[in-house]
């Protein structure tokens, strides 16, 4: 556990972070070693499919964390105030709720997997495999819902790092049972989805047994597990919301892939690529984003106000720092990075893709800054502005992309994302300081 009420502020960020980062990186591994083995097994095809699936996963996924990171804040803060019995409280009615909830997901989605998909205009040659595959990992979604709850809880206590050597060795079952799914037993895209599926089951269980093994403040016994309506009020107004929010971003890229999907197999094989490549880079910026969120929240249950500020303005330093890596790195590695993730073996579907990255690696710096914005006002509660600030950057996004994507291809993406960026942060800006001028906690002098 960590309190992060009292001690050095950036070092307290950067070790909550660095844990999340890198469980992060595991979550998209999961679906990169799918699509690795299912092209050298079974073709690239067959990965084109897979890939076509990857929005729908996301907003799936995120809608989960969405409601899991309200719930986070909630117990962040009574951990800070030192409210033991409301902790416990709230990690009950999490779990229970997010049994109905998943399975209710879980079932929709098995039903109802190949109408979504031809929604978003999966051509017919790739639709009977991204079928097989999405009907699977909706099966799937009680064990993504737990394991992200669990983790949760441990998180909101200052615990970041359980969870990752967990997820690190599901990772590692993952990719074995991809062997011996796709490769030996030749299941297919089937055995890619029930290998991720699986490795899942088993980050949930390991999750559990060390919470009531070694973490007794969140072990909740049969007499206390119970579902408090009015901790499920909360949760899901702080869930929902962030719930929507945190889908806005996938909505967007699915609505952007739907204009690319009629253009053809290869076109879509180039987005894929460079949608791989920008979610390794957001991951860092949105797990510097959740260590901001947990820090204000726990102070915020102690009434620092000090220290709420002060960590605000260190995360955004840190957000700017990450950014200077990573536009370097990317412009050093751009065209290996293609070569990697693109699944069509076509050099100039390498150099569209290395074209964007050039524009991108420095439009990245926008969305580190809105991402530590983000955090501050999940942490102090305010979830509904979270939602209006990606609202604006979503809608400008999509519909400046609509009018450059026919005219510039992917340069028009990245055109579109800088410009839905820089206007989500001029409604930031402004916002911020009305609301720290506002707010009785902020307005207290710092100690």
């Amino acid at each position: 556990m960590k309190d992060m009420t009292k001690g050095r502020i950036t070092s307290q960020l950067i070790r909550f972070s660095i844990p999340l980062i890198l469980g992060n990186l595991f979550q998209l591994a999961y679906n990169a070693v799918d699509s690795i083995l299912v092209t050298r097994f079974v073709g690239g095809k067959a990965a084109v499919a897979l890939a076509t699936t990857n929005p729908v996963m996301s907003i799936l996924i995120i809608a989960i964390t969405g409601i899991c990171i309200g719930a986070s804040v909630l117990m962040s803060e009574f951990y800070g105030s030192g409210d033991e019995k409301r902790l416990k409280d709230e990690v009950s009615t999490l779990l229970l709720f997010g049994c109905f909830f998943s399975l209710i997901i879980a079932a929709f989605g098995y039903s109802f997997s190949e109408e979504i998909l031809r929604r978003i205009r999966v051509p017919d040659q790739l639709l009977v495999d991204a079928a097989k595959y999405l009907r699977i990992i909706f099966l799937g979604m009680p064990f993504t819902f737990f394991y992200n709850g669990v983790a949760s809880a441990l998180r909101s206590i200052g615990d970041s790092k359980t969870p990752v050597w967990f997820l690190a060795l599901a990772f590692v079952l993952n990719g074995l049972l991809d062997v011996v799914f796709v490769a030996w037993f030749h299941m297919d895209v089937v055995g890619a989805a029930l290998a991720t599926d699986i490795a899942e089951a088993v980050s949930v269980g390991l999750c559990v047994f060390y919470i009531y093994k070694r973490v007794p403040l969140l072990r909740v016994s049969r007499k206390e597990m119970r579902l408090d309506r009015d901790l499920l009020i909360l949760t899901l107004r702080h869930g929902v919301i962030t719930a929507l929010q945190q889908s806005c971003q996938p909505i967007g890229k699915l609505l952007i892939q739907r204009m690319i999907n009629p253009l053809g197999i290869s076109t879509i094989a180039a987005f894929h690529a460079v949608n791989r490549v920008d979610d390794f880079v957001f991951v860092p910026e949105r797990s510097i984003s959740s260590g901001i969120m947990t820090f204000v929240a726990q102070n915020k249950g102690a009434k620092n106000s000090g220290r709420i500020k002060k960590g605000f303005r260190t995360g955004l330093m840190i957000e700017a720092g990450y950014w200077i890596f990573i536009c370097i790195f990317i412009l050093i590695i751009k065209k290996p990075a293609m070569n990697m993730f693109v699944l069509v073996n076509d050099s100039g579907l390498v150099e569209i893709g290395v074209k964007y990255l050039s524009l991108m690696a420095f439009f990245y710096l926008l969305s580190a800054v809105t991402n530590g914005i983000q955090g501050f006002f999940r942490g102090m509660g305010n979830m509904f502005i979270t939602l209006i600030f990606t609202l604006i950057q979503i809608s400008v996004g999509v519909g400046v992309a609509s009018n450059l994507v026919p005219v510039m291809g992917l340069k028009g993406v990245a055109y579109a994302s800088m410009i839905g960026w820089a206007c989500m942060l001029f409604a930031e800006i402004p916002y911020y300081f009305w609301f720290k001028s506002r707010n009785e906690l902020l307005q207290e002098r710092d100690r």
